[in-house]
């Protein structure tokens, strides 16, 4: 008798190896339906390894990991700077396919984020950048950011554009990598463009009506012939009637014509200057610095009238940053500002003014406007400081004791 073969292990069946294979895609696929369902058409929500569709028995996706929170964190950056998503979102299906499928929109309006942002948003999990590298990269955009001239008082704030709103998705124009950004903008740019041809066209019709009109060189003789005809015979009364001649008085009374505004006394200061000043300010005499000040608690209205001379040709922008001692506390101060310098030229005279904030010995924040101008060969200032709370009161007493300021009164 002939032995019998040795039993050889029997292999599992091919289609239970594909239904088991099956089952573990199938089980997969359908949590990634369910969660389609649950999170919705939220771009942040859908990177790359978690939008992949499983397919295959075996198939797998990318490691779910902090590369995922990193790609969150760039759509919404994205979002945030742009106003719209990278990828539109009227349907979750769409949207998860497009994840998978194409790049995100350029990231043309991030400015310096812009690198940042594209970075984070890079479909393959393994070319986006870690914590330590996106740490360096803002710190290094925050420390080469500018910083503002004035403090936070004087940025207004933006008025709201309702033209932006709402932003119109269409995936032709706001998504894909070949757009045409002009398209958008050709109403706007042609609106503009016939605004300015009516000004235009309304300007020359106001120039040509003042200047080249006849009709109104025609009228002006005829007004104005009655009144020379009269002219030689009311002119001997004049020259008869010569005790009339002491009209000069009115000259002499004009200097007091130009009176205080209300609230405000005009000051003929024993130190030859005039100066409208706030009612009940008490006026201090000239001390060793060469000021002149007039107090009201915490306000200060300074005065210095010509003391520091004037070397080569007058800059009183130069003297006020560098040089004039009314300032020597904001030049010595750790935090002080300093902005809104004016420059202007009235007849033969140079002046500028200049708004300054520091913090004083006492650590309270003080506000000073501050005004030079070169006179007779030498810097006189005029400068009021109070607290930054009351800073509407300070510019109030500025502009009312340099509109008044004479030298020599």
């Amino acid at each position: 008798a002939t032995p019998a073969p040795p039993l050889q292990p029997t292999p599992p069946a091919r289609g239970a190896d594909a239904s088991w294979g099956g089952l573990r895609g199938l089980g997969a696929e359908r949590a990634r339906l369910t969660r389609m369902a649950v999170v919705g058409a939220v771009t942040e929500r859908w990177a790359p390894e978690q939008a992949g569709s499983v397919t295959g028995p075996w198939q797998l996706a990318a490691p779910i990991g902090p590369a995922t929170d990193l790609w969150g964190l760039g759509a919404l950056l994205y979002r945030a700077v742009q106003g719209h998503a990278p990828y539109p979102e009227d349907n979750v299906a769409e949207l998860v396919d497009m994840v998978c499928a194409e790049p995100p929109a350029f990231a043309e309006e991030c400015g310096p984020l812009r690198p940042i942002v594209e970075s984070l948003l890079r479909q393959d999990p393994t070319e986006r950048p870690d914590f330590e590298e996106l740490r360096g990269w803002l710190r290094s955009l925050v420390r080469s950011a500018p910083e503002p001239d004035g403090g936070l008082a004087a940025l207004p704030m933006p008025e709201p554009d309702p033209a932006r709103l709402p932003v119109v998705r269409r995936r032709g124009d706001l998504h894909g990598r070949h757009r045409n950004p002009a398209a958008s903008r050709t109403p706007r740019s042609l609106g503009r463009s016939l605004l300015l041809g009516v000004l235009v066209l309304l300007a020359g019709a106001v120039a040509y009506a003042l200047f080249f009109l006849p009709a109104d060189s025609g009228r002006q003789p005829a007004d104005g012939a009655g009144p020379p005809a009269q002219g030689p015979s009311a002119s001997p009364p004049a020259s008869a009637n010569e005790p009339p001649k002491e009209s000069p008085k009115p000259s002499a009374a004009q200097p007091p014509a130009a009176s205080a505004p209300p609230g405000y006394t005009t000051q003929q200061d024993p130190e030859h200057f005039e100066i409208a000043v706030p009612g009940g300010w008490e006026r201090r005499g000239m001390n060793e610095a060469g000021q002149v000040r007039y107090t009201d608690g915490e306000y200060v209205l300074t005065v210095v009238p010509g003391r520091d001379k004037v070397e080569g040709n007058p800059d009183p922008a130069t003297y006020q940053k560098d040089k004039e001692p009314e300032l020597a506390p904001y030049r010595s101060s750790t935090w002080a500002s300093g902005g809104d310098v004016k420059t202007t030229k009235v007849g033969n005279q140079l002046r500028v003014t200049g708004r300054y904030t520091w913090i004083d010995g006492n650590g309270r924040s003080v506000v000073a406007r501050n005004f030079v101008v070169a006179l007779g060969g030498s810097y006189h200032v005029v400068m009021v400081t109070g607290p930054q709370d009351g800073e509407g009161k300070v510019t109030e007493v500025f502009e009312k004791a340099t509109g008044s300021y004479k030298s020599g009164g």
